[in-house]
Order: structure tokens, then C-alpha cells, then sequence
């Protein structure tokens, strides 16, 4: 199942995850101070440059190889300065650039060898310094850049130019042993291997926004606009009982390099961040008004349903608050009708003055476990969310599981997930689906705009071939609606004034069908 929306990065930030990974605390922090230490470290080094170069220089011997320059600056004390004074590069906009994870970071090169990141205008005094907060943005648990290695200019890799600076200006000069690409101050890290502009294999390319992609330029309304139908899933005949085939989940770790032959469908295990060491890098909170109208959505029908989750982001506090859920009522490959639902949505979260903060979608009778799918999907929502922002938001995906036999009761499983990015050196390998606590907020009542949408949901499945028939038997001694209204039971407000409204809701859910 695909999460709902093209997912064009500079419409919305998807309108958009981290201290092994980060502390949370150290998330706010625009430039992280790993980034100050590479700055400075490489400033010290262009203060010692420009020392040498007020020098005058005696004789020929200056310039000879392995004289003073060539004995001065060593393979870690070659900066931009350097080589953009030598002539190797020249001063550009839009000359250097970054492929991760699937996000291109596009950068001017000044005369003084600063880097001005073009979505946003920060200048970074080093390449390892650009590089380190970009992928910060993207994967939070980074540690440092690798930015000679990460940073190409004019689609060649820094390092490179670095080389054949030291191939003209010192010739005769031993290869460094075992001396690694980081510039000064970086830390000793194995070399990415980073992407190149093309689809990794066995995985859909994302299509790329037709807007303009500066985020202050966008308002929530724009940033939601990228929504569309999902994409990736079955569109067979309604009616169709999906996961009538039990699927069996594999573990992450089984997996290894993606193969585009593997079944998408393929179900994987989560994994706990205690159990890699690592702290959750986000706290959430999801108000039980969001579980109870997206458990009652997917109690509805035997197919796939999908719709996306509204709220807000607090980068003090590091919470995201789940306030409401945006059911799509829109048929799997009806696009027409999908783009006049997003547009809808859009008007929504707009109006509320909230923000896209994930998405949902069911697996009627599996698991709320994620499919192979289902993470890629994650995973470049996650990228897309955070969009050309200077800051990272995460994105929330949850699955619910209203008939898999092996819940344990009759409650749904409904499962918070969100994707951890690949080891660097495995660029290729799947994301890792990792489980996400929360935080659950019990509301005092029901909204108007719950009880409207669950009436308009009636409505739109009313008569459908794969409406679940309420009136039938669930188990032995319970039928489908007695199993919706025990699931919804411990998410319903404590306030009975509304008992009668749901109570007329069931109703018409029973002659519909």
C-alpha cells in the first residue's frame, strides 16, 4: 500500500528522522556543532594560508615542488581557497552539489571559497560543513559530511580536484598512508557511497514538483498541494478481499541488498530503537479522535484505505501532535476524483491552521505491519515533508489492522512506523522500519467534524461490493458491527451526549450494507 500523494518534494514539504541518533535537544539547533568544528578547523587552516601568502617569495624555490607552499599544505590543508586561486575551479552559482538518500542540495561556489546553499541562502565556510548539516537534514543520526567526498563540482567529486592539486604542486610528495578524504577537523569515517541522480533499482522514481521549491514562499494551503491518489497499489475490481493470503513477515536483517525480483508486498518486522541503542528522535502524541475516526474508516471495507494525518510540529519540545485524521474518500486509481479530495483536504488543514504531519492507510485482514512498499513509500515522504526547510519535521506513518486474526482482542492493532535510512555504505539496502512510541491523548468529546466525516464515509461506501457486511457474523457469538464498536469502544470519549449520533451512524452502516 502506498501512502496517498505524488510526491513532488518542492510543492509541499510533504508540505516534511536522529543524540546516536541525535538527542532529541540537539535537533533545534540549526548548525549543529560538529559543523562549527569544521569550520573552524578549516578557517585556522586559510588563516596559516594567507600568512604564507603575504610572505614574499624568495626565488624559485617557492614554487618548486616541495617547497614552501607544497611543504606547508598538506592533503587536509587544501581548501576551496586554494584551489579556486590555483585556477582548478572557478566561482559559479549552482556549480556544487549533494545526491543523499534520494535529496539533491544544490550550492554556489563564492570567490572566497564560502558555499551559499541556494534553497534556503545559508553560506558554509567548508565543504565539510554544507554537507554535514545537509545530511543532518535528511538523517539526523550523521555524524560528519565526508564533504570532499559527498561534494561534486560540476558532477565531479571535490576530492578529486584536491588530488590533482597535489599531482601539480607536489609531484614528488609519498601518498599519504591511510590518510582519509575528510578535510581537517572531520571525523575518520568510512567514504559514502553516495547516489547519483538516477532511481535506485527495484524502487519507483519519485517525480519531481512542478513549484517553485523556497519554503517561505510557500503558505500550508501550497504545501499540502502535492497530495494525490496513491500510487503502487492493486487496483483490482472492488470487491476484491485484499490479504486473503496470509503474508509472513521476514526480518529486517534477512533482507539485504533491494532486489527489484522480491515481492513488494513482503511484510517486515519493526525494530525498537532501544534494541539499536539508539533514542527515538521524535516524541508524538496523537489525540484518540485521530485513532477512532481512521480504526472506523478501515473497518469499512475488505479493500486498502488510506487518508492523511493533520497537526503540528513543536522543534522546541521536538513533539509532533496528531490532531486530526483526513480520510480519502476516493477509489484507488480514480484520479479525478482523488485530486478534488486532495484539494479538499488542502482547504482543511488550511482553514485549521494545521500541517501535514503523516499519513495512514489499512491492511483489512494482516498485520499492522509495513510491507516493503510501504517503507519505501515512508522513506520518501519523509524527504519530501521536509521539503527545501531549514529544519528537520518528521512524518508519521500509521497502519491499522482491524481483522487480522492474530490481534488479540477486538481492538485494532493500529501501528506508528517511520523509516530509518540505510547504513551509508549500503546505499541500496531497504530503509528500517522502526517502531515509534507515543503518547496517546484522550479527547473529552467527539468533534463535529468526526461525527461528519464518519457520515460521509457511510455515504460513499454505501452500496459498494466490498463493503463489510455489518450484519454477518464476525466470530461465533459477535457480528462485524459488534467487533467495530468494541475496537471503537476505548477510543470514544468519556462524554455520552453524542452516544446517540454513533448510535444512528451504525444504523445506516447496517443498511447500507
Amino acid at each position: 500500500m502506498s501512502p496517498p500523494a505524488s510526491r513532488g518534494s518542492g510543492r509541499h514539504p510533504w508540505v516534511c528522522p536522529h543524540g546516536s541518533l541525535c538527542h532529541p535537544a540537539a535537533l533545534a539547533a540549526a548548525s549543529p556543532a560538529g559543523d562549527e568544528c569544521l569550520e573552524e578547523d578549516e578557517e585556522e587552516l586559510e588563516a596559516g594560508l594567507d600568512e604564507v601568502e603575504a610572505e614574499p617569495e624568495a626565488g624559485s624555490g617557492a614554487k618548486a615542488a616541495g617547497g614552501t607552499r607544497g611543504a606547508l599544505l598538506t592533503r587536509r590543508g587544501i581548501t576551496l581557497r586554494v584551489l579556486l586561486r590555483d585556477g582548478l575551479l572557478e566561482p559559479a552559482r549552482g556549480v556544487l552539489s549533494i545526491y543523499y538518500l534520494g535529496k539533491k542540495f544544490v550550492g554556489d561556489l563564492g570567490a572566497d571559497g564560502t558555499i551559499t546553499w541556494q534553497e534556503t541562502g545559508q553560506v558554509f565556510n567548508s565543504p565539510s560543513a554544507w554537507a554535514t548539516h545537509c545530511k543532518r537534514l535528511v538523517n539526523p543520526a550523521k555524524k560528519s559530511g565526508c564533504g570532499w567526498a559527498s561534494v561534486r563540482y560540476k558532477g565531479q567529486k571535490l576530492d578529486q580536484y584536491k588530488a590533482a592539486w597535489l599531482r601539480q604542486h607536489q609531484p614528488n610528495a609519498p601518498p599519504p598512508a591511510e590518510e582519509s578524504l575528510a578535510s581537517e577537523g572531520e571525523e575518520e569515517e568510512m567514504p559514502e557511497e553516495e547516489e547519483e541522480e538516477v532511481p535506485r533499482e527495484g524502487r519507483v522514481p519519485v517525480p519531481e514538483p512542478a513549484v517553485a521549491k523556497k519554503a517561505e514562499e510557500k503558505s500550508k494551503k501550497q504545501q499540502c498541494k502535492s497530495l494525490v491518489e496513491p500510487a503502487g497499489t492493486d487496483h483490482g475490481p472492488p470487491g476484491r478481499r485484499l490479504e486473503s493470503k496470509p503474508r509472513v513477515p521476514v526480518r529486517y536483517c534477512t533482507l539485504g541488498t533491494r532486489d527489484s525480483a522480491r515481492n513488494p508486498q513482503t511484510l517486515v518486522e519493526v525494530t525498537t530503537f532501544a534494541a539499536i541503542n539508539k533514542f527515538q528522535p521524535f516524541n508524538v502524541a496523537i489525540s484518540s479522535n485521530v485513532l477512532l475516526l481512521l480504526d472506523f474508516h478501515s473497518h469499512l471495507t475488505r479493500s486498502e484505505v488510506v487518508g492523511y494525518l493533520g497537526g503540528r510540529w513543536d522543534t522546541n519540545t521536538q513533539l509532533l501532535t496528531v490532531l486530526r485524521a483526513f480520510p480519502c474518500r476516493t477509489r484507488l486509481g480514480d484520479a479525478e476524483a482523488a485530486s478534488a479530495v486532495e484539494e479538499e483536504i488542502c482547504q482543511s488543514l488550511f482553514l485549521r491552521g494545521l500541517s501535514l504531519v503523516g499519513w495512514y492507510h489499512s491492511h483489512p485482514f494482516g498485520p499492522a505491519l509495513p510491507s516493503l512498499h510501504d517503507i519505501d513509500a515512508q522513506m520518501d515522504y519523509q524527504l519530501k515533508l521536509q521539503g527545501s526547510g531549514n529544519s528537520f519535521q518528521p512524518c508519521l506513518a500509521l497502519i491499522c489492522g482491524p481483522y487480522y486474526p492474530g490481534n488479540p482482542g477486538v481492538e485494532s492493532k493500529i501501528a506508528p512506523f517511520w523509516v530509518m535510512p540505510p547504513p551509508e555504505q549500503r546505499p541500496n539496502d531497504y530503509g528500517i522500519p522502526m517502531e515509534v512510541e507515543v503518547a496517546y491523548i484522550q479527547d473529552g468529546f467527539l468533534t463535529n467534524d468526526v461525527l461528519q466525516e464518519m457520515t460521509l464515509l457511510v455515504e460513499f461506501y454505501k452500496g459498494a461490493p466490498d463493503l463489510v457486511k455489518f450484519q454477518e457474523l464476525w466470530s461465533q457469538d459477535q457480528t462485524y458491527l459488534d467487533k467495530l464498536k468494541g475496537s471503537l469502544a476505548s477510543r470514544t470519549p468519556k462524554d455520552q451526549s453524542f452516544t446517540h449520533i454513533l448510535e444512528q451512524i451504525y444504523s445506516l452502516l447496517k443498511l447500507s450494507s
